[in-house]
């Protein structure tokens, strides 16, 4: 098995805690959507992949009730830090190992259902990365995942990839436009792993963000492009990022500066 080199989606310091808080109004709709698609019931077992901070094993753990069992992984270990920290005892304990998705530390069919939002277009080797979910899930398990669409369908994220252009380079807003990669790569890879019934199909939601003033600055310092933009010009920088992604926004602001916008990802299931 090939080892798996570092994914394009690193966080250190205090990012992980700013991802946490930052990222998750956007992902909360489509937690819930990739959780929907795997059919979980109580007592289940469900493996969290590529898990960051843990909102998905959050919210599986309380589909499964106390006899199930929650794992997540994730290589990054300042991540997965502030997902012990954040995820709640009075659902079955959430078991959160430091591990890529290559190379992962459980027994052959040992899960009921995987699920992986918004990580598996930063596996640098897809069909390693598929294989081997496919070892660990049992045969009949479920397998669902969500990847974002196409940048034109969000937004947000369009105003948000001229920022990193504009702030951070070429180089970083190449990095950024790689997490909108086509779900086709996906796809190819869970029929080469051995998966069945594979589908694919877009999921659109509108998300109400914060204020956008202060909310696209601190969204941006919460991811790996955000990062790239602070470390070339400095916090002013990550600021004047910010009040781009507002300014380009700004006819989807309501007067108290909130904004509601579409986002859309691409939801893959396919059956073990």
């Amino acid at each position: 098995m090939a080892e798996e080199t570092e994914s394009g989606f690193q966080l250190s310091g205090s990012a992980p805690e700013r991802y946490e808080r930052y990222v998750a109004p956007i992902m909360a709709p489509f937690v819930e959507a990739v959780v929907d698609a795997v059919d979980l019931f109580p007592g289940a077992t469900v493996l969290d992949l590529a898990c960051g901070t843990g909102f998905a094993a959050r919210v599986a753990a309380a589909r499964v009730g106390p006899a199930g069992r929650v794992f997540g992984a994730d290589p990054n270990d300042a991540m997965l830090k502030v997902a012990e920290a954040h995820h709640p005892r009075m659902y079955p304990d959430i078991e959160f190992t430091v591990a890529p998705a290559d190379q992962l530390p459980y027994a052959d069919d040992t899960f009921d259902a995987v699920v992986c939002q918004q990580g598996a277009q930063f596996f640098p080797d897809p069909n390693a990365a598929l294989t081997e979910t496919a070892r660990v899930t049992r045969p009949g398990g479920h397998f669902a995942a969500t990847t974002w669409a196409s940048l034109d369908k969000s937004p947000y994220f369009a105003a948000q990839h001229r920022a990193i252009t504009e702030h951070g380079g070429p180089e970083a807003a190449a990095s950024f436009t790689a997490a909108f990669s086509s779900a086709e790569r996906l796809t190819a890879a869970l029929r080469q792993a051995g998966f069945q019934q594979v589908t694919a199909r877009e999921v659109t939601f509108g998300i109400a963000l914060p204020p956008l003033a202060e909310y696209a600055a601190n969204h941006l310092s919460a991811l790996p492009w955000g990062q790239t933009i602070t470390d070339t010009g400095g916090q002013g920088a990550l600021t004047s990022a910010g009040r781009t992604v507002h300014a380009l926004l700004k006819d989807h602001t309501a007067p108290d500066g909130t904004a509601t916008l579409s986002f859309t990802s691409t939801l893959i299931t396919a059956i073990r």
